[in-house]
């Protein structure tokens, strides 16, 4: 995990190993959230497209449409940890900066004008995941500390056991540069909804 020359809360690199685990191929879009929203009684967000990703969802709601998805699926659904995330985005590659390699990718100006994109547009990563750092920035599990790098268990590592900011991963279509390296991190507050946060799904193995 992490990246010798990213920024200081990416460094110490350290290796880490993540018991087996399942990923969604994509974020959770909005139909998905319109089936939990109605469920479940939760408020509607405004989008653009059925399928891209379901944006404006804080760490909570994104928690809860977990907790209810387990009630559907013959599995326990949660957030990713940032391990997990880490892992599947390098897509089987170690140290690669980027799902499709070691550049950063360059867009044209006409894309991510006003919101997400639909999931899949772009190919696939090495494991046949897509998105995993552009489009939204997807929540994980952990709570954040920018120095839990030189501290982390080298076997499953979840995060710190309190915190203020919960961490997210992944580029975001609001940001300049709309991609992200693999190792980059980010944060803010688990109660905050910004239109360009969204998440995927994980179990057990």
């Amino acid at each position: 995990m992490g990246q010798a020359d990213g920024r200081d809360e990416e460094r110490p690199v350290h290796r880490v190993t993540v018991a087996a685990f399942r990923i969604c191929r994509y974020p959770v879009t909005n139909a998905h959230w319109e089936e939990f929203r109605k469920a479940a009684g939760r408020e509607k967000l405004a989008y653009a497209h059925e399928t891209a990703p379901a944006a404006s969802v804080n760490w909570y709601d994104a928690a809860a449409f977990c907790k209810w998805l387990s009630g559907l699926w013959p599995v326990h659904v949660r957030l990713p940890t940032e391990a997990e995330w880490e892992f599947a985005a390098r897509g089987g590659v170690e140290q690669q900066s980027y799902p499709w390699g070691p550049e950063a990718r360059h867009y044209e100006v006409s894309r991510w004008r006003d919101g997400p994109e639909p999931v899949g547009h772009d190919e696939a990563n090495g494991f046949g995941l897509f998105d995993m750092c552009q489009n939204v920035h997807e929540w994980c599990s952990d709570w954040y500390d920018p120095g839990y790098y030189a501290i982390s268990p080298a076997e499953n590592p979840g995060g710190p056991e309190h915190g203020k900011r919960r961490s997210s991963r992944g580029g975001a279509w609001r940001h300049h540069i709309k991609c992200s390296r693999c190792a980059a991190r980010s944060s803010i507050p688990p109660e905050f909804r910004y239109a360009d946060y969204g998440f995927r799904v994980a179990a057990d193995g």
